[in-house]
Order: structure tokens, then C-alpha cells, then sequence
């Protein structure tokens, strides 16, 4: 969808008064402006809690009252988590809320003094100059279920990235004190691993008791067979283990504490996706999403905790924007670039939709067509990842037709985009 600047720019009249914020973490700083860049008043420096806001808000209607503006619109930059608690606290009060992007506010900085300086009596200008322009869009904070669903997420994506460290120690511990314990078991994780880690981690404590005590160890966690050759393996690998001996105490106590941060983690990771699978069942259109053959609870659950609220957006384009998968290219006079996608917005969103379109070419006949079509075609045959790509934006818009009018998915729609010789001929 092509950029609609001059929407903006009409949203903005002479009863509008502009205010560009520059965001911090304790003190706010704002310089006021009309339709024209015309300042009104003084620069304000107001604090991040309710008295500062206050004061903005005090400080900007005695302006309005003398200038005879009607309307207030406040724009800011996404700074980290800072601006959420101030935009809210407008929102509440009926005034706009705008977002400029910080690199729109690096590059412009420089227009007034040719100086790429950088203070707060000049970056309010900054901010305020690009909503005046037009240069600006309206946040999309979630709400309702929303909400609730895009900050489960947050707190999985967190919990996955903590569980990843623990993984890296746990291998990086065995490389150190037991490197043979790979041989043995083709993943730690497993229960027969887990236990031998827990109880005689090291090549010593595996020597020193025995194949009998390990078997009964495996056998008060593990119902079905365990076989002793497992066992003889990992008491040869003991006896010709490499690994550092030196410290050996601290390294078990070390081991036991990494394994007790393991499993806390994957009780806490198991408990969040439970309820992501129960927000997002709540959400319209959940079932028909995972009717899909490949799209799973989590990965679906990702692209609506992104999107948000469907009713926002006019055009799946809007949504393929959001994600980077737009097309962008280099090309001056004579010259054409190469053409690549974007890979601006939301990093989540265009990952969470990568991950899921190679389960469903796995699995769903409708895309497996339509990606060998990409792929083999005679004219302009897209490379494997290319049609990947061509087919999350796919997916977007299938995503899209399902949650906006409520319908059922339809693979034999999915097929529309393939150009059938014998329909060419007969047309």
C-alpha cells in the first residue's frame, strides 16, 4: 500500500497545534508549533510521572487558549519503553499520538543549522517539523486480548533466549569435564542423560559406582526398557574421558545448579505456551487459521500477538510492510538494482511467519504446488528461498481474508495463482 502522505498532511489544519517531544527516561522536553513551523511559547521540561504529564498538559492548553487552536497532536519518537506510560496517559485524555522514526529524525536533524548535533531544545523541532510534513504514523498498541497475548509472547521470546543460554552452558560444561558424554546419548535432554547428569556427572562418580546403581537410577525415572549396553558405553567413555579433573567438587555443584535454571525454565516455557494456546484460541478466526495444514497454535499465536487487532489494517499490504517483506529496490537513469526485501518492521513478525511456512510446505499440498510453480516456472523461476518469501506474503494475505471477513480457508484458491497452460490456450 503506497504511503498516503497527503491524508496526513490534511489531518493537520491551523486549529492544530504540534508538539514534538524528545523522549527520556526521567525528563521529557517539548517545543510547540503550528501547521506552518511557527513556534508558540517556551520549550517545557516536564518529568515522567503524573505531575510532569500534567504540566505538559497545563503548558499546552495555555498555548491552545492563546494561539485559538482547537486540536492537539503530540508526536515522539519510539524511545525504547519510555514514550508507552506518557502516550497512554494522552490517549486517555483524547489527544493524537503520533510516532516519527528515529532515523528519519537523525537524517533531518541537520536542516536547520547544518550541524548533525544533537540536543533536547533541537530534537523536539525535529520531531515536530516531520509530523507537520506528514512524516509520521499512528501508534498501534494493542488492546484487550491483544495485549494480553502480544505480552505472553514477549515473556516466551524471553524465556526461549534464557533456555538457549542455559543449553550453551550445559554443552560448554560437558566440553570441559566430560566431552565423550555426546557419544553416549545423541541429546542431554533426553531422560536416561538428564539422570546421569543429575546423579554421577563426571567421568569419576560414573567409575566409581558402577553399571548396577547406574541402571537402578535409570530405572525409578524411566518405565520402559533400558538396555545395559548403554550403560557399558558410557562406563568405556568414563574410563577414556579427556576431561579436566582439576576442580572437580565445584564443577558438579556447578553442573547441578545449570540443571536446576534448566528445568525451571522449560516448566516456566511450558506454562507460558499453555496460556498463548488458551489467549489465543479467544482471538476470531483462531480455528480457521489452524485449520491450515503446518500453521501451529504458537507460530499463528506470534503473527495475531504482531498484527494485533485485523480491523486496523485495509490491505494485507499494510501487514507485509509491518513484517519487512516488502520489495524495495536501487535504481537510478539506466541503472536498475537488484530488488530485496525490506526487513524493516517488526523482526518477530517476519521470523514467526518464515518458521511457519516450512512446516506447512511440509504438509499442505496447496503451497508445496505453488512453491514447485515458483520455482520451476519457464519465465523469471524464483530461487527456493525467494519463493519462501513469496509465500509468507501469501500466507499474510490468506491470514488476512480469513480474520477480516470471517471465512474458511480454501485451497483451491490457493492454486488462482498459477497460470495453467490449458486455461492460457483456451483463453
Amino acid at each position: 500500500m503506497k504511503y498516503n502522505q497527503n491524508l496526513k498532511i490534511l489531518q493537520i489544519t491551523e486549529k492544530t497545534l504540534i508538539v514534538g517531544v524528545d523522549i527520556a527516561k526521567e525528563i521529557h522536553h517539548a517545543r510547540a508549533f503550528d501547521f506552518r513551523g511557527i513556534e508558540y511559547g517556551k520549550r517545557i521540561e516536564f518529568s515522567n510521572d503524573i505531575d510532569g504529564m500534567k504540566r505538559f498538559l497545563k503548558w499546552a492548553a495555555d498555548i491552545m487558549n492563546k494561539s485559538n487552536k482547537e486540536h492537539l497532536m503530540v508526536g515522539m519518537e519510539p524511545t525504547g519503553h519510555y514514550w508507552l506510560c506518557f502516550a497512554q496517559f494522552l490517549r486517555d485524555k483524547n489527544h493524537k499520538v503520533v510516532l516519527v522514526n528515529p532515523f528519519h529524525v537523525k537524517r533531518s536533524k541537520e536542516f536547520d543549522d547544518n550541524s548533525p548535533t544533537k540536543n533536547d531544545r533541537k530534537d523536539p523541532k525535529t520531531i515536530a517539523m516531520l509530523v507537520k510534513d506528514g512524516r509520521y504514523v499512528e501508534p498501534n498498541i494493542p488492546e484487550g486480548i491483544y495485549s494480553e497475548l502480544r505480552i505472553a509472547v514477549d515473556i516466551r521470546e524471553m524465556l526461549t533466549k534464557d533456555l538457549n543460554k542455559i543449553k550453551n552452558r550445559v554443552a560448554r560444561w560437558l566440553d570441559i569435564y566430560f566431552p565423550e558424554f555426546n557419544k553416549v546419548f545423541a541429546d542431554w535432554e533426553g531422560k536416561a542423560a538428564l539422570i546421569t547428569l543429575k546423579e554421577f556427572p563426571t567421568p569419576a562418580k560414573i567409575l566409581g559406582i558402577g553399571a548396577e546403581e547406574i541402571l537402578a537410577a535409570w530405572k525409578k525415572e524411566i518405565n520402559r526398557a533400558v538396555g545395559a549396553k548403554r550403560v557399558l558405553k558410557l562406563i568405556e567413555a568414563a574410563s577414556q574421558s579427556v576431561g579436566k579433573r582439576d576442580g572437580i567438587e565445584m564443577a558438579e555443584i556447578e553442573i547441578k545448579i545449570i540443571l536446576e535454571q534448566y528445568e525451571m525454565l522449560v516448566k516456566q516455557l511450558k506454562k507460558i505456551e499453555s496460556k498463548i494456546e488458551e489467549l489465543f484460541m479467544q482471538v476470531p478466526g483462531a480455528n480457521e487459521m489452524l485449520s491450515i495444514k503446518g500453521v501451529g497454535v504458537i507460530t499463528a499465536a506470534i503473527f495475531i500477538a504482531e498484527v494485533g487487532d485485523i480491523t486496523r489494517y485495509e490491505h494485507p499490504k499494510q501487514i507485509q510492510k509491518l513484517a519487512g517483506y516488502n520489495l524495495v529496490e536501487n535504481s537510478s537513469g539506466q541503472h536498475k538494482g537488484q530488488t530485496t526485501i525490506s526487513k524493516r518492521g517488526r523482526r518477530r513478525l517476519r521470523s514467526a511467519l518464515y518458521k511457519m511456512i516450512m512446516p506447512i510446505l511440509a504438509n499442505n499440498k496447496e503451497f508445496q504446488e505453488l512453491h514447485k510453480y515458483y520455482t520451476t516456472r519457464k519465465e523469471n523461476p524464483l530461487k527456493k528461498k525467494q519463493s519462501m518469501i513469496v509465500l509468507c506474503c501469501k500466507l499474510i494475505r490468506v491470514f488476512f481474508v480469513i480474520l477480516k471477513k470471517g471465512v474458511k480457508y480454501n485451497g483451491n484458491k490457493m492454486l488462482r495463482d498459477i497460470k495453467r497452460p490449458e486455461i492460457r490456450n483456451a483463453a
